[in-house]
């Protein structure tokens, strides 16, 4: 199964390294082809690795590498996202704090980025193969769950992520039904992103990287194409939009 590989974006996050891992453990005959801002050393010599701006043009020329291969893809999951890391601005709580740059850098990787892999590398995804594709979303992206308000920008990112996917999903149900995708709730997980408001979350229900890992391998290997878009949390259950 050498010509089968999975694909993983964002793979320099606690998550995806997690992932990485898991998926290594559970699919050892799988190409796995990983993409970051960094080098880095795949875990095993079957593996490959591609570094990547995230800049449209760096997805292109990275896509079209990947496509060469000439591989064909089992899963994408896509773990780009951002909360404050290098901004100062964070989260807002009051109308004052919206601040624009903060709110396109957010909406650039949170929601864009993530399409416009779909987008690149949609040629490779239909094929014959089943292929499921992920993105990280979250809870706090749905508007009917909206009761505390506050964090205009990171809120609305995954909004506009999970109707991206949902536009999607539509489309492909036409043009490439051997495709499943899924909009992924890991929860509260122990990373960077989340470090600054873990004060106020219970210890179990602040997750570690390889229990979200173990969580998201499982949804994928029992998910299949249906037409239709999966948002769900780490549980596998649906979230309202």
């Amino acid at each position: 199964m050498t010509n089968v590989a999975i694909i993983v974006i964002g793979a320099s996050s606690a998550i995806a390294d997690a992932f990485i891992q898991a998926q290594t453990e559970q699919n050892p005959d799988v190409k796995i082809i990983t993409v970051s801002r960094q080098a880095k050393t795949a875990l095993h010599a079957n593996n490959l690795h591609f570094q990547c701006d995230y800049s449209k043009k760096q997805i292109q020329q990275v896509a079209s590498r990947i496509l060469g291969q000439e591989l064909t893809i089992k899963s994408v999951t896509i773990f780009n996202g951002i909360l404050h890391d290098e901004f100062d601005a964070f989260p807002e709580k009051k109308l004052e704090d919206i601040d624009l740059e903060y709110s396109m850098a957010l909406f650039n990787i949170n929601t864009m980025i993530p399409m416009l892999w779909l987008q690149a590398l949609l040629p490779a995804l239909k094929s014959k193969q089943p292929c499921v594709v992920t993105a990280l979303s979250a809870r706090i992206g749905s508007i009917s769950d909206n009761r505390m308000g506050g964090w205009y920008s990171y809120r609305s990112s995954k909004t506009a992520l999970n109707m991206m996917f949902k536009s999607a999903a539509v489309e492909l149900a036409r043009r490439a039904k051997n495709i499943k995708l899924i909009l992924f709730h890991p929860g509260t997980t122990d990373t960077p992103l989340s470090k600054p408001f873990q004060a106020n979350v219970p210890d179990e229900k602040l997750f570690t990287p390889e229990f979200v890992a173990h969580q998201l391998s499982g949804i994928i290997a029992n998910s299949h194409p249906d037409g239709t878009v999966s948002y769900v949390d780490w549980q596998n259950k649906l979230i309202e939009w």
